[in-house]
């Protein structure tokens, strides 16, 4: 017969290493994660579906990776530009296991495949920001940019057989480096000055054509109207001539004596003295008949 006394610390001590060996038999993977079974370090069998699980209690275990998108955020580095300028470009990259076999017998853990991810982003990025002008880069071309730099690093990653998918590269930041900001500056603020001055000299050449083109018309317009007028008035001189002839030509003693009373009023007014015989033509109009 087993003492009571050893039976009840035997009974407690048994419950304690079935609930022990339950615990190390079965695992639970949630709905966010993956895992992998290994025994002894060496690959088992990848398990992907959530739920309970089993393995062989001490001798498996398992290692667990997410599911998720994984960021990949690394210090600014430099690169150089077609055009021989420095950048400082600060860039991030969304990726995911989607073969933890694969993931685990290439890398291991989430912080090596990070240093990877790294070397093999910048090596793109470097000979794709190498291949264009810095114009190009922070303007118009940089989503084209980064969707080839996405898909490179993605077919290096695959011939790595590393298990994983760059989903996303992105360029956060692209600065100059302190010591060019100054220079640079100083060139764009030249560059901007030669563009404006091309500007002004090309506002001054069309200002200088619409004057010439406005001083032509103005002669044309003067010189017609010139010629308008001095026909209109010589009209009306003949017409003038014409009436006057006519109104005269009826009475020519009258029209002798109003042309000699106007000689006396511009003479007299204009000389003080004139000297004239009696006989004179010129004062036929004041001789006494």
């Amino acid at each position: 017969m087993i003492n009571k006394n050893v039976l009840s610390i035997l009974v407690p001590l048994a419950l304690a290493a079935i609930i022990f060996v339950a615990l190390e038999a079965f695992f639970i993977i949630n709905e966010n994660e993956q895992g992998v079974v290994t025994q002894f370090g060496r690959f088992v069998r990848t398990i992907q579906e959530p739920g309970l699980h089993r393995k062989t209690p001490f001798i498996q275990s398992v290692i667990y990776y997410d599911k998720r998108l994984l960021d990949h955020d690394v210090q600014p580095t430099e690169v150089v530009t077609k055009d021989k300028r420095t950048l400082v470009i600060d860039n991030f990259a969304k990726w995911k296991i989607i073969n933890p076999e694969h993931f685990y017998t290439r890398v291991k853990t989430e912080a090596v495949a990070r240093d990877r991810l790294r070397d093999i982003i910048y090596s793109e990025l470097r000979q794709d920001f190498g291949a264009h002008d810095l114009f190009e880069i922070v303007s118009t071309d940089r989503a084209k940019l980064m969707k080839e730099v996405t898909q490179r690093s993605n077919v290096k990653v695959k011939v790595l057989n590393m298990g994983i998918e760059i989903a996303d590269v992105r360029i956060k930041r692209a600065d100059l480096p302190p010591e060019n900001q100054l220079a640079v500056f100083n060139r764009m603020r030249e560059e901007r000055k030669r563009i404006a001055k091309q500007f002004r000299s090309e506002g001054k050449e069309a200002a200088q054509k619409i004057r010439a083109t406005t001083d032509k018309e103005k002669v044309i317009i003067l010189a017609e109207a010139y010629k308008k007028e001095q026909t209109i008035r010589g009209q009306g001189d003949a017409k003038s001539i014409k009436i006057t002839a006519a109104a005269f030509g009826k009475s020519p003693e009258f029209y002798s004596f109003i042309r000699s009373l106007e000689a006396y009023k511009k003479a007299l007014l204009e000389k003080d003295s004139m000297i004239m015989t009696e006989k004179s033509s010129f004062l036929k109009h004041l001789q006494r008949r």
